[in-house]
């Protein structure tokens, strides 16, 4: 189980540290490619459009196919991506490339979550699935210091040894021991699953903190770069934000084990529509610096209780966990897609502050609507505390 986990943990900081490297570089495309905000949002949104496209045919490969399988695609897609982002000098060609990472990436989650949770005790889900999220929230978060590197030293040096990266994580993917066999994917269960509310408000749960990030990922470092930081300091503080979110996503998996996603997500909800309002204020460095690590933490707190909510709403409903991780990454990506493009463009037109407060007010109407049904509906195997 530890050497999965780690596989996991692993597979998933690379791909999210993919996800995020564009956070530094972004300032820098923006002025080379005469880029507004909305089209720095859609390039931004450009991997989790991948992501969406992918995420059921993700499901299905790692459902039919069996895990390893799926895994082996999507490393091969995040190779070749990166090759493509190292050598880019347009937008299209870097839209392309973030595409195909993205694609790829829905075809390595759902491949190792469903390895992961077959081989996981059911009361221990949320704790690994947190430790895992840790290490993914991490790569997202570390992302920027990448992107700062590439900045520094070169982006082909860089994304060229991330490609390499990929075909080592393969060799041990290869080598790790065996994997669950294949399924049939069941369209009733699918049925099913859709009817679910544990599952439904798992994928929902799922696309609000994406959403909330990618808006994050697109005015935060302009606002940055627009006062004067560069390419490091604005990977700096998302560093920051990293080490405090790898603390706290196995924290929130073991409360979600013994006491149910209720108070996780109640908390992450209030915090995030009061740091997103915060952050619709503006302000100097000092001030706003600060808001992006808090807030990455606030959005961040939500993955792993939907996570959870997601793997136990697919057993009750007989689907195979690879197909309930591919909606999973199509829940993501459609938060992710929309969350830079529209807050690219509403920024675009009417300046920072609405994102952010539209942000405040989805955290708040999502949060006054979920409350009463997770207390009714919520059946997550609980356990006394210590």
């Amino acid at each position: 189980m530890r050497r999965l986990l780690l596989l996991v943990a692993v597979l998933v900081f690379v791909d999210t540290m993919l996800y995020a490297a564009l956070t530094p570089l972004l300032p820098h495309f923006a002025h080379q490619l005469h880029l507004s905000k909305a089209r720095a949002g859609t390039l931004v949104a450009a991997y989790a459009a991948g992501a969406l496209v992918g995420g059921l045919p993700g499901g299905w490969a790692a459902a039919r196919l069996g895990p390893r399988r799926a895994v082996l695609v999507g490393l091969a897609g995040m190779g070749l991506a990166s090759i493509g982002f190292a050598f880019a000098d347009s937008f299209s060609t870097l839209f392309v490339a973030r595409f195909v990472q993205g694609l790829g990436s829905a075809f390595t989650w759902a491949g190792s979550f469903s390895w992961l949770l077959a081989a996981a005790p059911r009361e221990r889900r949320g704790q690994l699935i947190g430790s895992a999220m840790g290490a993914a929230v991490f790569g997202a978060l570390f992302g920027p210091v990448i992107g700062a590197a590439a900045a520094l030293v070169g982006r082909a040096e860089i994304f060229c040894a991330l490609a390499g990266l990929s075909l080592v994580l393969g060799v041990w993917t290869l080598r790790l021991g065996s994997s669950p066999p294949a399924e049939t994917p069941s369209r009733a269960a699918l049925r099913r699953a859709l009817r679910n509310r544990q599952l439904v408000g798992g994928l929902v749960l799922m696309a609000v903190p994406s959403l909330l990030f990618g808006v994050l990922a697109v005015l935060g470092p302009l606002h940055l770069s627009h006062a004067g930081w560069g390419a490091a300091a604005i990977g700096g503080v998302w560093l920051v934000g990293a080490g405090l979110e790898a603390i706290q996503a196995p924290i929130v998996g073991r409360i979600s084990d013994r006491r149910g996603p209720l108070v996780p997500v109640r908390a992450s909800l209030a915090a995030g529509a009061l740091v997103s309002l915060g952050l619709a204020a503006g302000g100097r460095p000092l001030f706003y610096a600060p808001l992006i690590v808090i807030a990455a933490v606030a959005y961040g707190v939500l993955f792993t209780p939907a996570f959870a909510m997601i793997a136990d709403g697919a057993d009750h409903a007989g689907l195979a966990q690879g197909m309930a991780f591919g909606l999973m990454s199509a829940a993501w990506a459609t938060g992710a897609v929309a969350g830079p493009a529209a807050g690219g463009a509403i920024a675009n037109a009417t300046g920072d502050w609405i994102p952010f407060t539209l942000g405040a007010a989805l955290c708040g109407s999502i949060l006054f609507v979920v409350r009463p049904r997770l207390r009714a509906r919520t059946s997550i195997p609980r356990r006394p505390a210590r």
